[in-house]
């Protein structure tokens, strides 16, 4: 067998054109190698200028290599291949070329200003117009390439010459505008021809400057204006280049779309649409002079992750006439997106979609939304087939109310006529499972759903209503599920970039980034446990399951600095034992009008979290080899453990709070003596067995209660809490209909109800995080060092289960596992990449180092 390798990746990047990075780190994946062939050195090849270089090391390592030559300069591209050296001094071929392309990586490449609409708007209304900007311009013979570098204050889609530009939808996204915006770089040397040519924008509010925010919410958070940032730049083949920026010689007019807002939906008249207006040769007399606005090109980044695309259409299950008489088609499954149609009818007829996510009654209910009206509209130009999808909105629904359709919409609808666009960001899928329990495998199903609805762009917690924010909370306890089902590492990242952005100086991290003003408890910011945690936790998270130590590296400041606030809060005794805090959000018996009101005492979370942080901050100072930092955190995180036994724990072993979530936080964090831990685990397994296997947990006990059952040797337990089916529980849910994960335990009561609290979302992810402990204990699939270099599978059956799979696509290559039970005898099958290592830990038998490949073991159950 031959030693082959895979082109080369480029940082976390899909598609590395127009990248941020000047010196960009290299990883690769090993496709095959022969049994026990182990990399001792790899060579870079690199093209650049027309020269190619080749850079020689001796090392093992695959995953994010430092770039080997000088930094690139903006615009540069450079061709990279790769071969790898095995033990007997042999080199494989070189891989195929990845080829990558900086984007413009210095505030003075930027020409290009702001430029929108100057008519006057009404600055508190839902109602302005959004608007429409162009230029033509005219181009020699020779063309070679052209790239547009393009942004937005507000959203943006792009045109040339007739043509939409890209696949992606929602851009630039929503970041920290006034410290990061972004840009994205496209090739359009295709689209463009000698002679005259023309380029154009559609523009909308988006996050930037539309309603976002609970209930009325807030307009204009980031500016009032609405504006295209676009640089076209044309290269010819005696190497002059032409730019055309945005700037005072771009016309502008009203668009199409009346109104455009991210909760709200999409007005869009077709009857004022303007044929052409993208094209040379168009008539724009009739525009006005744009008018130019100001942007800091020092904060135009590039991205780390790919943008929000479509990435599945679905069609109705089923047309349903509700008691009422409305026509509600039902998509089967609970999404984020919004829906195309195609449509003939006369002209002024006008097509409305509302959108929800549960029936009720029958009828579509809206309640959950709150504010958000989630309405779509479309008012025909007449004389044909007509074909539309709202531009710059997303909502979350399963099911579509339409009124007003000028045909017969059964036929219609069988016909194709009417789509939901699912959208999400476009990373890439790394992780699968299923088992025995179909209910359990449906489960998983929906936290996939789940997270796919959640991912638009930044890590929200709901896509539906009048929030659609970035909790840090939410994120923090379902990363490690993230990171397991995709490839979130250049996603994730960049939001940490947002998380210290948004950071105050005094270190606390905001409940939600990017920061947006709330009325009630959420402004100003407070700091507050589990939340203000991501900045140590997800670090280390993606740390664990890329292997990117950069991250740590990167976002280290930013994670020592809510640790340190932390022990000024602390002070002298470490305990964090005063001040607001969520605690254990949305645990099943807290009344719908206070999820704060938990079992477990607020303060003993925000303690043990304190420790867990700590403890964190050690470990990543020692492996950025910062010892007197480690030696500090280190002694910190004993004290607050310290603190909190004398504290939190009673003198029989028990803790002041009786309650799941408190001894599961006390067994994961490693803050109890191993007496304790005896005591506190037979505690956690009784009080699972008391409450009938039903869930007694929120956001902070939910992702730990497991693990803590299986740690504390009540693995059957933790399978009875798995697969029970009354409410509250994982399954309950399931056996209720869900295609998601629900906000609350019960959003849907017993009897069909919606839950009369004000949060019941039926979209959230963070119940979720329990896919984890499916992937790692019943599955058995688990990274046993950063990056998957070293993969332990150690698959622990029970609740009945006859099987289990698990497969994930490491930064190595792919590793699986598969287990079935037959005659008394478990049978496992594993899958090791080239590069990685397994470590089979498997029932009654001693554990076991295999090599990449195959293997396959057979064992006697007791």
């Amino acid at each position: 067998m031959s030693v082959i390798v895979d082109a080369p990746t480029i940082e976390h990047h899909r598609e590395p054109l127009g990248i941020g990075e000047a010196s960009p780190r290299l990883s690769w994946r090993v496709r095959s190698a022969p049994p026990g062939w182990q990399q001792t050195g790899y060579r870079l090849l690199v093209v650049r200028g027309g020269d190619e270089h080749a850079v020689e090391v001796d090392s093992a390592e695959q995953i994010l290599v430092p770039w080997p030559l000088q930094s690139l300069a903006s615009r540069e591209t450079a061709g990279v291949r790769v071969q790898v050296r095995g033990e007997d001094g042999q080199w494989s071929e070189p891989s195929e070329s990845t080829v990558l392309e900086a984007g413009l990586l210095t505030p003075e490449d930027w020409q290009a200003r702001p430029v929108g609409g100057r008519w006057l708007e009404h600055r508190d209304s839902d109602s302005r117009r959004p608007s429409l900007v162009r230029r033509e311009f005219t181009l020699g013979e020779g063309v070679v390439s052209a790239r547009l570098y393009a942004s937005a204050h507000g959203l943006y889609e792009a045109e040339i010459n007739g043509t939409r530009i890209g696949t992606d939808t929602l851009s630039p996204g929503w970041t920290s505008y006034n410290t990061r915006l972004r840009y994205y770089t496209y090739d359009v040397t295709e689209l463009l021809h000698p002679g005259a040519n023309a380029v154009g924008a559609w523009l909308a509010d988006g996050w930037y400057r539309g309603r976002i925010g609970w209930y009325d919410g807030f307009r204009n958070v980031f500016g009032e204006d609405l504006s295209f940032i676009g640089q076209l730049e044309v290269t010819y083949t005696d190497g002059r280049v032409e730019t055309i920026a945005t700037d005072r010689s771009w016309r502008t007019a009203p668009s199409p779309i009346l109104r455009s807002g991210i909760y709200d939906g999409e007005d869009h008249d077709a009857r004022l649409e303007q044929p052409g207006w993208s094209a040379p040769g168009f008539d724009d007399g009739a525009w006005e002079q744009v008018a130019v606005r100001y942007r800091d090109p020092a904060t135009l980044v590039a991205p780390t992750a790919p943008p929000v695309r479509c990435t599945q259409e679905v069609t109705p299950v089923a047309v349903l006439t509700s008691p009422a008489g409305n026509r509600i088609l039902d998509f089967g499954q609970n999404l984020a997106g919004r829906v195309r149609i195609r449509v003939s009818g006369p002209e002024g007829a006008t097509v409305r979609l509302r959108t929800a996510e549960v029936l009720q009654e029958g009828e579509l209910y809206t309640r959950p939304l709150r504010s958000a009206r989630s309405t779509d509209h479309y008012t025909l130009a007449g004389g044909g087939v007509e074909e539309w999808e709202p531009r710059f909105t997303f909502h979350g629904f399963r099911y579509v109310e339409v009124d007003g359709w000028p045909g017969d919409l059964d036929a219609d609808v069988a016909d194709g006529a009417l789509v939901a666009r699912v959208l999400h960001t476009d990373a890439e899928r790394t992780g699968w499972f299923e088992c025995s329990d179909e209910l359990v495998t449906q489960l998983h199903e929906n936290i996939v759903w789940g997270m796919r609805s959640n991912f638009v762009d930044v890590p929200t917690d709901c896509p539906q209503r009048d929030e659609r924010a970035g909790w840090t909370g939410d994120i923090q306890v379902f990363g490690p599920t993230a990171s397991y089902l995709y490839n979130v590492s250049g996603m994730l990242a960049g939001w940490l970039r947002d998380v210290e952005a948004d950071q105050l100086p005094d270190g606390t991290v905001p409940w939600y980034v990017p920061v947006i003003p709330a009325h009630r408890m959420w402004t100003p910011i407070r700091p507050g446990a589990a939340w203000g945690d991501v900045a140590t936790m997800l670090p280390w998270t993606l740390y664990q399951r890329f292997g990117d130590a950069g991250v740590l590296e990167t976002q280290y400041g930013s994670a020592s600095r809510w640790v340190d606030l932390v022990d000024r809060l602390a002070g002298d005794d470490h305990l964090w034992d005063e001040g607001f805090q969520l605690g254990d959000w949305l645990d099943p018996a807290a009344p719908p009008d206070d999820p704060a009101d938990a079992r477990t005492d607020r303060y003993l979370v925000a303690t043990a979290y304190f420790a867990r942080s700590s403890r964190l901050m050690a470990q990543t100072a020692e492996r950025l080899r910062r010892s007197e930092d480690a030696a500090r955190y280190g002694r910190l995180a004993d004290a607050v453990a310290e603190a909190f036994r004398a504290t939190y724990v009673l003198g029989d072993g028990r803790m002041t709070s009786d309650a799941v979530t408190a001894y599961a936080l006390g067994l994961e964090f490693d803050l109890l003596t191993p007496e304790q831990r005896e005591v506190a685990g037979r505690r956690l397994a009784e009080l699972v067995r008391e409450a009938g296997h039903r869930i007694a947990t929120g956001f902070v006990g939910t992702p730990l209660v497991t693990d803590a059952l299986t740690s504390a040797g009540e693995l059957e337990t933790a399978y009875g809490l798995l697969q029970e089916r009354e409410c509250p529980s994982w399954l309950y849910q399931v056996e209720q209909g869900a295609t998601t994960v629900w906000e609350r335990w019960d959003s849907m009561l017993p009897d069909g109800s919606v839950n009369p609290g004000k949060m019941t979302s039926f979209n959230h992810y963070a119940l979720g995080a329990v896919a984890d402990w499916l992937h790692r204990v019943v599955a058995g699939l688990a990274p046993d060092e950063p990056g998957y270099r070293r993969i332990r599978f150690a698959p622990r059956p029970g609740g009945g289960l006859t099987h289990a799979s698990a497969r994930h696509l490491t930064p190595y290559g792919v590793a699986a596992i598969s287990w079935r039970i037959d005659g008394g005898e478990l049978v496992v099958e594993v899958t090791v990449p080239v590069g990685a290592e397994g470590v089979l830990e498997l029932p009654g038998a001693e554990p076991e180092t295999v090599g990449h490949g195959k293997h396959r073991r057979v064992v006697t159950l007791g």
